[in-house]
């Protein structure tokens, strides 16, 4: 499949089949994350996999979503405050890198005809706790992960026109 038709496919699945995701394509939606490109290649990143019950419950405070929960796997990605790489002005790139790995993920389901969703509107302080992270190590953000249960959505994107800007800022057409 071409990148340009990948992307095109991927879109945010909220209903999950309730049919296992096999290890190997687990380990290839994993593998992408961990090719993904990191700042100074310090590779912040932890992916933490979820598939059992009892810890996908445990998860609920921090997102209530019978659909999160209901997914075969849950992937949060997080980062270690202690290793990421910091701009001389003081801004960190850990969230950044988490954010790069996670999108190869998802392109990487997508491939894999695995659906994916984005999730980053979660109650950090429940999600630390449920996954027992020690204080330097950050949730970013969590995906589902499964094999759609519905037919992809039209997608909704600004017209280009509107977010390319060239040489300077300025209003479009100006």
């Amino acid at each position: 499949m071409k990148f340009s038709e990948l992307i095109a496919q991927r879109y945010s699945v909220r209903n999950y089949q309730p049919k296992p995701v096999e290890e190997s394509l687990l380990m290839q939606v994993l593998e992408a994350g961990r090719l993904a490109p990191s700042a100074c290649n310090l590779q912040p990143y932890y992916f933490i996999v979820i598939r059992d019950d009892v810890h996908k419950q445990l998860l609920r405070p921090a997102y209530n979503r019978d659909w999160f929960i209901n997914a075969p796997v849950i992937i949060a990605v997080c980062i270690d405050s202690l290793s990421e790489w910091q701009r001389s002005d003081g801004v960190r790139y850990g969230k950044v890198d988490a954010a790069i790995a996670m999108d190869h993920m998802t392109l990487a389901a997508t491939e894999l005809g695995l659906g994916t969703c984005w999730i980053g509107a979660f109650k950090e302080d429940e999600a630390k706790s449920a996954l027992n992270l020690p204080k330097n190590i950050e949730v970013v953000a969590f995906t589902p992960l499964g094999y759609p249960n519905q037919s992809m959505p039209p997608k909704k994107r600004k017209m280009l026109e509107s977010i390319v800007r060239w040489e300077q800022f300025s209003k479009s057409g100006q």
